[in-house]
């Protein structure tokens, strides 16, 4: 299975579909990014806070692909934030990876009370220059956040990771990264819990496209120009979830999707560090 990539604002490209891997510790993990590997996944995402970069980095090694082949991504929450301090932060991340480079950092979350994201992005952009991260990138960042960010550095991101499902569609986030060239990527895609997929109109689609809920629900992501990472520890799962670009939503069944919006509780603050 071959994934379709996306360009980012750099001039390098990102898989539109990847794995992510929250809430799996190092020894669950290795395995699943082996069986990911060879089921044809080429992104993998992971972060310092989820405590598994050993574990990814190990999978990695035991998959057998080349490294120049894998698109990874790892993120920096608030400890990092000012004083240079992901300098620092991402050497410990490329040790526990067992990396060189990630093709990917994100800074995990604005924090804005703090006061120290823009400092703290200025510090990232040093981190390319040195060829740790070929990308730089923020998650959880909200178009106020990426405007002040913008307004006062001169690299822009090249990736916003969201929490974004139909019940959360974020159309004014995804309108301002198109705007900017910011790419956006989806957490949390097929919602929290099992409640949305089990919503009476996945299963009709599905049933019309021969596909599951989960299956319909990451096409919408992918039809609208959205990365997706979603996270299995089953291979069946996995598996399936690579299988979304051998059919196409028609506009009445993207629009009928999109009215999800409202149906779930609200989304997770950006001004929590959590995800």
């Amino acid at each position: 299975m071959t994934v379709p990539t996306v360009a980012l604002n750099n001039g390098t490209s990102i898989p539109q579909l990847g794995l992510g891997t929250a809430s799996l510790n190092d020894a669950e993990i290795e395995p699943v990014i082996v069986t990911a590997l060879g089921l044809g996944y080429r992104h993998i995402d992971t972060a310092a806070k989820y405590d598994n970069e050993v574990g990814v980095g190990r999978g990695i090694r035991a998959g057998g692909v080349p490294r120049e082949e894998i698109f990874v991504t790892t993120k920096l929450d608030g400890p990092y934030q000012g004083e240079d301090r992901a300098i620092a932060g991402l050497d410990a991340c490329l040790d526990r990876l067992g990396l060189d480079y990630v093709d990917l950092l994100l800074m995990h979350w604005p924090l804005p009370q703090r006061g120290l994201f823009v400092d703290t992005w200025r510090t990232f952009e040093k981190l390319t220059e040195s060829g740790k991260a070929r990308a730089i990138g923020v998650s959880n960042f909200k178009p106020a956040h990426l405007q002040e960010l913008m307004a006062q550095t001169s690299v822009v991101p090249a990736v916003n990771q969201i929490q974004l499902s139909p019940q959360h569609p974020r159309l004014d986030h995804r309108e301002f990264d198109a705007e900017h060239g910011i790419v956006t990527e989806s957490w949390s895609p097929l919602g929290a819990g099992k409640g949305m997929l089990e919503d009476p109109l996945l299963e009709q689609l599905g049933t019309v496209h021969g596909k599951s809920p989960a299956q319909v629900v990451l096409r919408w992501h992918v039809q609208n120009g959205m990365v997706v990472i979603p996270r299995s520890r089953d291979a069946g799962r996995l598996k399936q979830n690579l299988e979304v670009f051998d059919f196409e939503l028609n506009d009445a069944e993207l629009l009928a999707l999109d009215k999800m919006a409202g149906t779930a509780g609200p989304g997770v603050d950006s001004d929590v560090d959590g995800h």
